[in-house]
């Protein structure tokens, strides 16, 4: 392990913070200035965390603090990194409007009149980019009214804050009103580690550990690894803070972070604004981080002070001891990075930790055969929309139209919120990028989830696009397979859109202005924070009613687009026998892959139509290709969602085969309620993503793992298998039968598993949520 570096003593202020026993921390501040009555509990967490203190006697990281402070039972709780399981108490919740529904559904069925969590709802998926914000906001709002009705109601029911379609992305959202630092959240979207920029322990997590929180029940986490990044030198000229998270996905991969929080300490954190250590803790989700986080620091104080919580910033100052990591505390790996020699990067294409510096991009351009030409330049989302992004973005733009050239390619800019909407619109930035040739989309998360209405290119046609957005897996953006998606800072992003080519770097290379004559791009400049203040914009907001007795949350039994759901039946006790395999998936299977987004968004609250989009994506082993699997029964050829409706309806249970990683990417919590609806029992892979695995766990399924992962091969897509389900215990292995398809002799194949003394009630029951209802009615 290696021991956390000491920072500057000024690094974080640490000669005028105070520590608790200057201040006390029973002082009463608000979480946030929406809701009353929801303070913030620094005593408390001082409290636990003291408890965990000494029984662990050692330094602790910033990350094990704020988990500690949060535990259940400090002094029963067993304590061991990677190991295991910690019950925590979160500060808040967070859903967005695409997983609200799901979980708002999963909540209605525990009979519970409120909510016991502070919880939000923020409405930012469902609005699809066209032609322009205002009109593709309307748009939403009439294509979507009932399920928009259906939030609206139920959050004023349960006692939920509730985001209304153009409040912005919930990520922004939350930083600009919620996030704290030292708290614990829960969200409904893999990219809610982004409060991290707020020294928040942010968790990504699938809608049902959402109920159980908002139930009142404590949330259930294998305790994370610990990985330092130590940032040293100061980030300057082209390159941003997303070149800090470019370079780490390039280090540890996909799968580098997975069942560990990345903390990032060092004299080089000064250098990042709060929005920029946002950037960075958002796009952790692509290597697989439980969650990311940056040490307490003045940008934060100065960016609650901008967004109207300085008393939240003068409290942590109080707290400040507990906000960083101890001395000596160890950290599981290291990576230090020297922001001084960190060149810009670009990702991509087709997975997000393929990294390369700007430097060597025009060669693996050429070498690779990717398209040269820049189809489009996309800058905003929930990663890159800041207010700091878009001035370094409009000065580039104003750079270009100053020598009287616009964009080249198509360009679009999404801001994260309707606050930065209404302050770069009062600024002039938005003009600037108008003027420049953008598209300035709704308040939503538009094409960075694949809710893009695309039309430049046909289905098929190979083209490259560049965004500042977090992830960019085959067809994320616009369902085109053959689209190569690259991701990079705001700042190549313009300038890549300038040149309407892959193969121009700003750093060296001129470009013509309107009289052909060359010129080179002016390094860009920008503001980490408004001078005069942020403009809220319009009021997006609804606050829940102090009487909700009265209200009424309606479901159709005719709508297609929200579905009250039925319980899944508790295990019969059995092993299962001679069970099909629906598909043996071949390479990346990504939820994604599992339950597409895009046009199968608006079936998010109805299990049974969204299940028709159910593995579609995944690659069959046994063909090569997508959404067409061989049926056991009739040995027929069909779609995949198909084929499982038919076993469902016979009577058979079936399993998944998957390899790597299976289940990376969004919080998708559809990836595993799906197969659960349709009859299957068990997902069987090399490894899973951590959130994924978590919510099959949730549902009833039996997510498993060769315990030799070149098991994998020794199973074909028409093999038989029998599942030992009675096996089932604690840190024991299990057993699969095989039975060839092409004869010979059947064999076993060890599975290994996570389950625990809890989670197993959840698969005997049939599901979490039959284990809460069971316990309600006792």
């Amino acid at each position: 392990m290696a021991d956390a570096a000491v920072d500057h003593p000024r690094a974080l202020g640490r000669r005028n913070f105070a520590t608790p026993a200057d201040t006390p921390l029973s002082k009463k501040v608000e979480m946030t200035n929406w809701e009353k009555g929801h303070y913030i509990n620094y005593a408390k967490m001082n409290e636990t965390l003291n408890i965990v203190r000494q029984r662990l006697n050692k330094p602790m990281t910033y990350a094990e603090k704020i988990l500690y402070s949060h535990l259940d039972d400090p002094h029963g709780q067993e304590i061991e990194r990677g190991k295991s399981y910690l019950k925590l108490r979160p500060d808040r919740v967070a859903c967005q409007d695409a997983t609200a529904q799901m979980a708002i559904l999963q909540f209605m069925s525990a009979g519970m009149p409120s909510v016991a969590t502070p919880t939000t709802v923020h409405c930012d998926h469902l609005i699809e980019a066209q032609i322009g914000g205002e009109k593709d906001l309307e748009r939403a709002k009439s294509i979507n009214k009932e399920v928009y009705d259906f939030l609206s109601s139920s959050c004023a029911k349960y006692n939920i804050g509730f985001w209304r379609p153009g409040s912005g992305i919930i990520h922004q959202i939350i930083l600009e009103n919620y996030a704290f630092p030292g708290a614990l959240m829960i969200g409904t979207d893999s990219h809610t580690p982004n409060a991290g920029g707020l020294g928040m322990a942010a968790i990504g997590v699938g809608g049902a550990d959402a109920v159980d929180v908002m139930a009142n029940l404590p949330w259930e986490l294998k305790a994370p690894k610990v990985i330092g990044v130590k940032l040293t030198g100061q980030l300057s000229g082209w390159t941003a803070p997303k070149d800090i998270i470019l370079k780490v996905a390039g280090i540890l991969t996909v799968k580098g972070g997975t069942g560990a929080i990345i903390e990032y300490h060092g004299p080089g954190v000064n250098s990042i604004s709060c929005t920029g250590m946002g950037t960075i803790c958002n796009m952790g989700a692509e290597i697989g981080a439980t969650t990311s986080l940056f040490t307490f620091n003045d940008n934060m104080s100065k960016y609650l002070a901008a967004t109207n919580r300085k008393e939240i910033g003068d409290f942590a100052r109080s707290y400040a001891a507990e906000l960083r990591a101890d001395e000596g505390a160890e950290y599981d790996e290291m990576v230090e990075i020297n922001l001084s020699e960190l060149e810009p990067h670009i990702n991509g294409p087709f997975t997000p930790d393929l990294a390369t510096p700007i430097s060597k991009f025009k060669d693996a351009v050429k070498e690779n055969k990717w398209p040269e030409e820049l189809k489009v330049g996309l800058i905003g989302s929930c990663t890159n929309s800041s207010y700091e992004d878009m001035s370094r973005a409009a000065s580039i733009a104003q750079d270009a139209l100053s020598h009287g050239i616009k964009a080249k390619a198509h360009f679009t800019v999404t801001p994260g919120s309707e606050q930065i909407r209404a302050t770069i619109e009062r600024d002039g930035q938005m003009k600037t990028l108008e003027d420049f040739g953008g598209m300035v989309l709704a308040n939503a998360c538009g094409p960075c989830i694949g809710q893009w209405d695309r039309r430049d290119v046909k289905k098929g046609e190979p083209n490259s696009i560049i965004s500042s957005y977090n992830r960019n897996f085959t067809g994320r953006n616009d369902a085109n397979p053959a689209t190569h998606a690259f991701v990079a800072s705001p700042d190549l992003v313009v300038a890549m859109t300038i040149a309407g080519s892959l193969n121009f770097n700003p750093l060296t290379d001129t470009l013509k202005d309107k009289d052909g004559n060359d010129f080179k791009l002016s390094v860009p400049t920008g503001e980490a924070l408004p001078s005069q203040g942020f403009d809220p914009g319009n009021d997006t907001y609804q606050a829940p009613p102090e009487d909700r007795a009265s209200i009424n949350v309606a479901v159709s039994p005719q709508s297609d687009r929200l579905q009250l759901l039925e319980p899944f039946q508790a295990w019969d006790g059995k092993d299962s026998n001679d069970m099909p395999i629906l598909i043996k998936a071949k390479g990346k299977t990504t939820t994604d892959h599992i339950s597409m987004a895009g046009p199968w968004l608006k079936y998010r609250g109805h299990l049974d139509n969204i299940s028709n989009n159910m593995l579609i994506g995944a690659i069959n082993s046994a063909n090569g290709e997508a959404n067409k699997v061989h049926n056991a029964t009739n040995g027929e050829w069909d779609a995949v969602p198909a084929t499982a409706r038919d076993y469902k309806r016979k009577g058979i249970k079936w399993v998944v085969i998957g390899d790597w990683n299976y289940g990376e990417g969004s919080s998708r919590e559809h990836a595993a309620l799906e197969p659960r609806h349709l009859g299957g029992l068990a997902i069987i892979t090399r490894s899973f993503a951590r959130i994924h695995e978590t919510n099959l766990k949730k549902q009833g399924m039996l997510p498993l793992t060769f315990s030799n992962p070149e098991d994998y091969e020794k199973i074909q897509p028409d093999d038989k298998v029998d599942l030992l389900c009675t096996q089932l215990a604690v840190g024991k292995p299990m057993t699969l039968r095989v039975h060839p398809s092409k004869g010979g002799d059947a064999f076993d194949v060890e599975l290994s598993h996570t389950f625990n003394e809890g989670q197993m009630e959840w698969f005997k029951n049939g599901s979490a949520l039959n284990t809460m209802a069971k316990a309600h009615k006792k």
